[in-house]
């Protein structure tokens, strides 16, 4: 679980950012805003960062606070392999995903996400699961409350290319995994684990919090 600070903090921040998109009193205003001040305050003091980049980035927040969703294509191909890619952002590995675009349903996010980052062309087949990212593990500790949906998509097609975010699209064996450095803001190896058992066992039910 993440730590407490960053729990009330994003808390905080999906308060006052809800109050904003509905209140048109002027003090409740000044209060929202200033709750907001204070949750900036708190993420930046928790991750000794600079507080005026966080103000920013919450201040970009409109409407209604909701969890924020990250899709992840699962494709393996013939030998059991599985398909990651390496972002540029860290130079380490994880599934290919992304935001969820609106007018995209989820099976078409994740398809068009393993095109875009690995050259792969595949059809989305079953939903394996849908996380909370505060329950397993991914580190750093995000600013926004996030689901991540892992979605299974058949390989129809494609050759490995590279995107604007990552390069080296490759098929890897489940015992070459722990020797990866993985982006573990975006995918564990708990999750990957647990996507090879659902490679094993196809009848399993989705995984879900």
């Amino acid at each position: 679980m993440d730590p407490k600070w960053i729990e009330w903090a994003r808390k905080l921040q999906a308060l006052a950012q809800s109050g904003l998109a509905y209140t048109q009193s002027p003090f409740e205003i000044e209060r929202y805003n200033a709750i907001r001040a204070v949750a900036a305050e708190m993420m930046a003091a928790g991750a000794e960062s600079e507080v005026k980049p966080i103000r920013e980035l919450f201040a970009q927040q409109l409407g209604y606070a909701t969890p924020k969703v990250d899709v992840r294509g699962v494709v393996f191909d013939g030998e059991g392999r599985i398909l990651l890619v390496k972002e540029l952002r860290d130079g380490r590995y994880t599934l290919p995903g992304g935001w969820a675009d609106v007018g995209d349903t989820p099976a078409e996010a994740a398809v068009r996400e393993v095109f875009e980052e690995t050259g792969f062309q595949t059809r989305a087949v079953k939903l394996l699961a849908v996380w909370d990212r505060r329950k397993h593990g991914h580190t750093p500790a995000a600013p926004f409350h996030l689901y991540k949906i892992f979605i299974r998509c058949e390989l129809l097609g494609g050759a490995a290319r590279d995107s604007a975010e990552t390069e080296g699209a490759a098929f890897f064996a489940e015992e070459q995994l722990p020797a990866l450095e993985l982006s573990l803001s975006r995918t564990t190896p708990s999750q990957l684990a647990r996507l090879f058992e659902h490679l094993r066992n196809p009848d399993l039910p989705t995984d879900f919090d």
